[in-house]
């Protein structure tokens, strides 16, 4: 067991962590990853630069541990209810995708409204940055991979039928229609959300052979 004063420090290093993260997370939002300084993210922050360097080596170390948080909240989610494909199908026909194994509410708090938009506009930032910036690239591969790996394992305990080579062929599709959904979020919605549930609902059960029976999602 840890000693009252470890924990204490434990404590400050996790929320002055917190702090530079919220600041960064909203100047990267703001001005890009290139536009954003550590002079911008301490000021946001209200520290000093040499202060933000106690607790991250430089920038990068600022962005992959935001795309961790955000991978690992992905995985929470995946984990929470994802076997649910009534409910992702309703979700994404609302383009409702931080949260697509919950159900959807029109009453979420303006809060967590607006931290899933910065983690799609982010999400978005870190793919373009990939293409330029190798460090950022391997952020971005290597927590892909590890949020893909999570999808799958945790579909496998849900549909142990399928191989393993069916069930990455599975997930690869998901992943697709997620992820398109998600870029979709900044255009003007075309479609009908009900007719386009009954569309997501048809194809998951032909993915997953599953003849469920349609129900109103909570």
């Amino acid at each position: 067991m840890l000693a009252p004063q470890q924990c204490s420090k434990d404590a400050r290093i996790s929320a002055r962590r917190d702090q530079i993260i919220a600041a960064a997370r909203l100047c990267f939002r703001k001005h890009g990853f290139h536009g954003a300084g550590m002079a911008e993210i301490a000021k946001t922050s209200q520290l000093s630069v040499g202060q933000i360097y106690r607790y991250f080596a430089n920038k990068d170390a600022i962005i992959e541990e935001i795309v961790r948080r955000m991978v690992m909240k992905k995985i929470q989610l995946i984990t929470g209810n994802a076997h649910n494909l009534q409910q992702i199908a309703h979700n994404l026909a609302h383009r409702r995708i931080g949260n697509l194994s919950s159900p959807f509410k029109e009453d979420v708090c303006s809060e967590q409204k607006e931290q899933a938009e910065i983690d799609h506009a982010l999400m978005l930032e870190v793919a373009a940055e990939a293409t330029r910036n190798p460090a950022v690239e391997k952020i971005w591969r290597d927590s892909e991979k590890q949020l893909f790996n999570e999808a799958k394992s945790f579909l496998s305990k849900s549909f142990p039928q399928f191989s393993d080579e069916e069930m990455t062929a599975k997930v690869e599709s998901l992943a697709v229609i997620c992820e398109g959904t998600a870029f979709r979020r900044l255009t003007t919605v075309h479609a009908d959300a009900e007719v386009l549930e009954a569309l997501y609902h048809r194809y998951f059960q032909d993915l997953f052979n599953t003849d469920f029976t349609p129900s109103k999602p909570e």
